[in-house]
This record gives structure tokens, sequence and C-alpha cells, in this order.
């Protein structure tokens, strides 16, 4: 078994057992000063010659026909240079491609950047105007008559399935097992399945048999910074955006797509980004700026989001619907289990729904299995990931459903979950044979960590009762392809260009295993955020994929590097490049050695310049796995639920920078606490969302959260230079099993939908 260990806070640079002298250490970001002193640049400080700025007009229906759009008024307005509608785009056609953490159909795209016949959900883009300021913009807006006929919505994911529901996308004929079938319209866009064994006998051979329905509501990412964008489609055809993007690369083809324009005239410049967790990759203001940017004489346009833009009209996860039964002999063994899950798209099909089929028993070694997996329209808007998309809905409900086979086995649920653990070797639900995973390791580091052994909090009161709960998560993590170059300067520093957004402090991260494997500081080691025209492709920053292949690709720009120095070197001392040795920044020949800073400071006299470039199509990601244990409070009189201490074990690879993995790890655990206790959308019956504002909109702030105690376990990655796994995701998946959990050991009832609010305890307990 590898070892389990917390990194030291300190700067050592040992991480299991492995001595670096920069990974593990607790480096400053390069970005730091600038982020801090407010000189870094984020989408909305683009300025540009000539600037326009841009509205847009969204629909106060959920769902309704559009009969006529009249733009006359608002162009006479003095101050307006352009309107847009839907007309304005060019025809889709319906092609998918992949697009961050999950795909796009253009089509689709079209119909929701900018509606077409029909609006499909409150906030659905109708128009967009381009002023010389942003209140003409808005007056503007409001002299735009647009004639609908309401239809009524659907908002409820079983409504959406019925035969006589509403119907969102006339053409829309489901995709069973992956093939169409049936010749009527339909809301469920897709059904998949995965099975092996045999389901029936695994229950007849079961002891406790547990069998529950739990609901989830949809939520949205709360990144700080609203989406943003500014476009100058120039007179020469070509055409630049500006903005905050998770995925440059795939915004660029995009925006070819939609625009039907070459992609070569098309950059994409990411700026800072103020966070994403996944719902930054689609589109939705730049081809309207572009599009706006033409019609007004090839000026920039500038447009951004208000907060009640981003919660109506961008993509939040989604609601499900997840019914669950498990069985387990008397010995604990798991001998069966069947899911049904229905997951809500928003009003195009694309919702998460296989991915949560991938993680809702995955951390588990299981012979019988059937999982059935439904992505469902309804009238709200079109759902995006939202950090390891579709994984908490899912662990929610197999979670609680192991934690209540454990209970009536009358086993610790620490020690049902070993007994049923995954390792090398078992196969996922969804097919794939796992590699060196560390899911047992975590569970090990929380049944020996001191909360797990604690004796439980006194209530403070009588009507307070507390309780702790056990849960663990999975995500798939994720390689894919990057680019990266470098240019050896002269003072032996590296200028570093790579094309990975940082979000999570990923320069700094990339920058460490460059300087590793060339052997030099990393203060030494200069690294900047590339855009589309600078670098060949980059996937996205999302999925856990970033440390991981840019962090490969980083490990071969060193050897690249090394190898072109031993030329040097050689060069320097007239012999063959196979007679230098390399050790850390030494180039060695015999008795003679040069550093690489003095080898740098030769390179005119060895050759000239240096620069060199990779680009790699990464393999061999690994998924990664948490335990986490909560205390909670739970008021009996108001329903109120307080998290008293918090600690996450997670297995990541290798830590290349712990300061930056703790943090993925608390982010994700205090998003989870949102999504479990506070975060939802509330609509009324006509499908107006009712809570756009962060007053309403109940995000989890420092006085609702405790303490959270990050435990990195690491059981390094084979395939990577480094030991890496991706980190970002799963932290957020076991949240809400483990204070539903909690919960029901403080009261004696299991809840079975989120958030679990002051109201939704006060019903589980009969006070209401």
């Amino acid at each position: 078994m590898a070892t389990v260990e917390v990194i030291a806070k300190d700067n050592t640079g040992t991480t299991n057992g492995k001595s670096y002298s920069v990974i593990g250490r607790r480096v400053l970001r390069p970005d730091g000063v600038d982020k801090v002193t407010g000189r870094a640049q984020y989408g909305a400080d683009v300025k540009l010659p000539g600037l326009l700025y841009g509205k847009v007009l969204r629909s106060p229906h959920a769902h309704a026909r559009i009969r006529a759009i009249d733009t006359s008024a608002a162009e006479q307005l003095p101050g307006v240079k352009a309107i847009i509608t839907g007309k304005d785009l060019p025809l889709a056609e319906d092609k998918v491609a992949k697009s961050g953490e999950g795909s796009v159909n253009y089509s689709y795209l079209r119909q929701n950047v900018l509606a077409q016949d029909k609006v499909l959900y409150h906030g659905h883009p109708v128009a967009a105007v381009a002023a010389v300021d942003i209140h003409t913009a808005e007056e503007a807006l409001a002299l735009i008559k647009v004639e609908y006929e309401p239809l009524p919505p659907v908002l409820d994911v079983l409504e959406a399935m019925r035969d006589d529901a509403p119907i969102l996308l006339p053409g829309l004929r489901t995709r069973e097992l992956g093939e169409v079938v049936g010749d009527k319209p339909t809301n469920i866009a897709s059904h998949e399945q995965f099975a092996r064994g045999d389901v029936a006998a695994g229950f007849a051979q079961a002891a406790v048999i547990v069998e529950r329905e739990f609901r989830t509501n949809t939520v949205h990412q709360g990144y700080i910074e609203p989406h943003n964008a500014t476009a100058l489609w120039n007179a020469d055809d070509h055409i630049t955006v500006w903005t905050s993007t998770q995925g440059a690369w795939d915004q660029r083809r995009d925006l070819s797509a939609l625009l039907q324009v070459p992609i070569s005239r098309v950059r994409v410049i990411p700026m800072e980004i103020g966070g994403g967790f996944g719902g930054k990759f689609a589109l939705y203001l730049e081809p309207l700026a572009a599009l706006l940017s033409r019609k007004a004489g090839h000026r920039p346009v500038k447009m951004w989001m208000q907060r009640d833009e981003e919660l109506k009209a961008t993509g939040p996860t989604s609601a499900s619907v997840i019914r669950v039964k498990a069985g387990a002999r008397a010995d604990g063994v798991i001998t069966a289990v069947q899911v049904w899950m229905a997951y809500e798209a928003g009003a195009f099909p694309g919702s998460p729904v296989s991915a949560g089929m991938g993680v809702i028993f995955a951390p588990y070694r299981l012979e019988n299995l059937l999982i059935d997996g439904y992505d469902v329209l309804v009238n709200k808007p079109p759902a995006q990931p939202y950090r390891a998309p579709g994984g908490t809905n899912a662990a929610f409900a197999g979670e609680s459903v192991i934690d209540e086979l454990a209970e009536r086995l009358g086993m610790d649920p620490i020690a049902f979950r070993r007994i049923n653990a995954a390792k090398e070797g078992d196969r996922r639900a969804d097919g794939p044979v796992y590699g060196r995973i560390g899911y047992i390791e975590t569970l090990d580091a929380i049944a020996a960590h001191p909360h797990y052994n604690a004796p439980l909090p006194a209530p403070s009161a009588p009507y307070i009762k507390v309780g702790r709960g056990v849960a663990s998560g999975f995500w798939f993590n994720w390689d894919g392809k990057s680019s990266a170059s470098a240019t050896v300067n002269p003072d032996g520093t590296v200028a570093y260009l790579e094309g990975s957004v940082d979000i999570g402090g990923t320069r700094a991260s990339l920058a460490m295993m460059l300087a590793e494997t060339l052997g030099i500081p990393y203060e030494d080691v200069k690294p900047m955020v590339g855009d589309t025209q600078t670098l060949g492709f980059n996937d996205g920053t999302g999925g856990s994929r970033t440390t991981y292949g840019s962090g490969i690709v980083a490990y071969h720009l060193g050897q690249a590097i090394i190898q072109e120095l031993k030329k040097r070197a050689a060069a320097l001392w007239q012999v063959s490049a196979e007679a230098i040795q390399v050790e850390g920044d030494r180039y060695i020949c015999g008795d003679r050695q040069i550093a690489f800073k003095e080898l740098a400071e030769k390179l005119d006299e060895t050759g000239g310049p240096l620069s060199v470039s990779v680009s790699l199509d990464t393999k061999g990601a690994i998924p990664g796995f948490g335990t986490h244990v909560v205390d909670v409070a739970v008021d009996t009189e108001t329903g109120k639920v307080t998290i008293l201490r918090y600690t996450a074990a997670q297995d990541v690879g290798r830590a290349i920078h712990p300061s930056y993995v703790e943090g993925q790890i608390q982010g994700g655990v205090a998003q989870g606490i949102g999504w479990a206790l506070s975060e939802e959308y509330v609509y009324d019956d006509e499908g107006h969302l009712l809570n756009a504002s962060l007053l309403d909109y109940r995000m989890p702030t420092a006085l609702d959260l405790p303490m959270i105690e990050p435990v990195i376990v690491e059981v390094p990655n084979p395939n990577h230079p480094f030991g890496v796994k991706g980190v970002g995701e799963v932290p957020i998946v076991p949240p809400a099993a483990a204070i539903a959990n909690a919960i029901y050991q403080a009261i004696g009832v299991r809840i079975t939908t989120l958030p679990m609010k002051p109201a939704v305890i006060l019903k589980a307990l009969g006070r209401i």
C-alpha cells in the first residue's frame, strides 16, 4: 500500500517519500501581484478605440412562439449603431463537436445564442443592440417590440417525460441506446444503459435491500465574474474576440462554425478569468458581439452580463430524479445495484446524465448492475458542466444508500465501504478497468484521522441534535491535447508560453514541473498564457486535465530543451552530444561541467537562439477518489443545519503545489455545502426565475462554512512523469451525501431532496 501523507506545510519539496527541488513547495504564483494590486486584465477591462457597448433583449416567457419582432423604433434612437435578431445568424448544420467537458450541437447552439421561432426559457436571447454607451443600448432594448404567443412550459423532469407534456423541440426524437427511435415528438433526448451480470440473482442473494428515490434541484456554478466578450470583426474579415473563457480553442472552432467563417480568420484571446467551474466553455455573448461589430461598420463591441442574466440565461447544472435499489449480503458484500436516473438538459439536449451514470457507484466493486439514464428537455436554460458535472447528484443518491446498507447491517460506514472498495484491475460500471487508483487509501486516511475518532460535540441545547456522516466520491479525470513553447533567455531564465487558461494556479504548477525537469529554480521560469494565434491547439481548462495533460507537455518541453542544450555543450567542448551527461542544472563531460545559466550565456557562440515547441495528445489520466467526514448540528426548532467540522481526504497522485491542491479541495467542499443546504433555482408556474440575484440565490458565505481540513493522499499515477492525477472535480462529489448522512444520524430521518434547507428538515420532522 502506498504511503498516506498529509503534505507538510513547509517548503521541503518532499512528497510521498520522493525528494524534489521544486515540486511539493509552496511557491508564489506569478500572477499574484497583478491580481492583488488590480492590474490583472479581465474580460470587462478591454478598451479599444471606437468601442461600442452591447446589450441583449431577453424573453419574459419560459415558452412562447415569436410571431414578430419590430426593431424600427430602436433603430431610430440616436446613438444606436446596430441591432441583430435571429435572422442575422446563418443557418447551422446539425453537427456535434466536443466542447470542454461536454459537446455542442451547432444547430442547438445557434438557437440558444439568439432565439429563432421560439423562446424556450425565461431569459432566452431574442435580439441584441450595440450603441455608443450602455444607457443608450438599454433604452433601445425597451423600444424593440416582440409579439409572443405564450405556450405552456414544462419545468419538472418527470412531467417533461409524460406523453402529454408540452413539446419544446418538435423535431426531437429519442436516441435509444445509440439509435434514434420513435416517430412522434418527445422531450426525452436520449436513453443510455450500463448493464453487467444478473441483477435479479444478485438481489436474491441479498440479506438487506434499500430502495429510495432522490431529487436534486437546479444550481449555478456561482463564479464571481460574469460572462463577457469584446469582439472586433475587422474590415479584412478577420475576427478577434477577447473573453473570459475556459476553452479558447473550443470557442474559436465554435465561432467559426456558427458565423461560417474560416477558422484561420478567428482569433480568441483569453483574458484573466474570475472563475468558471465548467460554466465558461459555452458561447453566449461572443457571436453576438462579433455580429454587432460587423453590422456597426467594423467597430469593436463590448458586452457583459448582469447577475440576473447570468442566473436566468447561462447554463446551470441539472436538476435530477434518481431511483436507487441496492442489496448486500450479511457479510457486507454488495450483491446488486439498479439505478434509474433522469437529468434535466434544459432547453436543448446535453445534460451530464452519462457522467452521473459513471459516478454513482464508481467507488465500488460490482458484479451485478443495471443503470438507466435519461436526458430530458425542460423550459430552463441549457445545462452546462459544473465541476464534476452530474457527479454530485449521483453521489448524493448512491452514497446515501451505501450508508443505509451499512447501518442496516450494523457495520461501520468506512468498514463497509472498504469491503466493497474498487481497486486496480476492477471494472467500472461504464466499462473501463481501473489503473492504480487510491480509493482504499482515502478510506484509511479518514479511518485513522482524529476527526473520525473523536467523540461528537455535545449539543449546545436540548433542541440541537448532532451527527456525523461519511461519503466517498469519484471523478474520471481527463488528459487531452496541449501545446506549449519555450525560449531560453541569455540570462538563464526560460520564457514559457502555455495555452491552459489559469483558473486555479496552473501557471505556477506547470512552471514548477518545467523547472523541475530542467533542474533550475522555479523563479527562473517565466510563464504566460497564450491565445489561439500564438500556440497550437489546447483543450480547455476543465475536467481536471490541466496539471496532468499540460504538465506532461511541460515535462517534454523541458526534455527538448535539455537535448538542445546538450548539443550546445557538445559544440562548446567539441564532443558528441551523446557524451554529455545531465545532473540537475549541470551539463557534464568528463571533468568538465557547465551550469544551465552559464550555458545560456553562450547561446550565440553555440548556435544562436534556442526555442522549442511541443504539442501532444496526452493519454493515461487515472480517476481520482475522495472520502469525506462531516459533523453537523441540526436545530430541530428552526430546521437550520450548521456544519461543525469537515475533513476531506483525496488521492491526488502527486501534489505539485500543495497549497493549490488544498484550495481545490476546500473550494469543492464549500460549493458542495451550498448545493447540499441552500442553493436552488426557484421558478413560478409560468417558468419565471424568482431568485435571479445573489441576495436570493443563497451561496454559502464565510459565516456558513467551518474550517475545511484537506488530507492529501498521494498514490502516484505511473502514466505521468511526476505522478499527477486530476484534483479539481472530486471534492464537490461527496459533500451533499456526507451531510445527508450526518443529518440522518442527528435526527433519525433520511433526507432525499436537495437542498436540505430548513423547510425540508422541518417537514421531515413532521413540524410543518
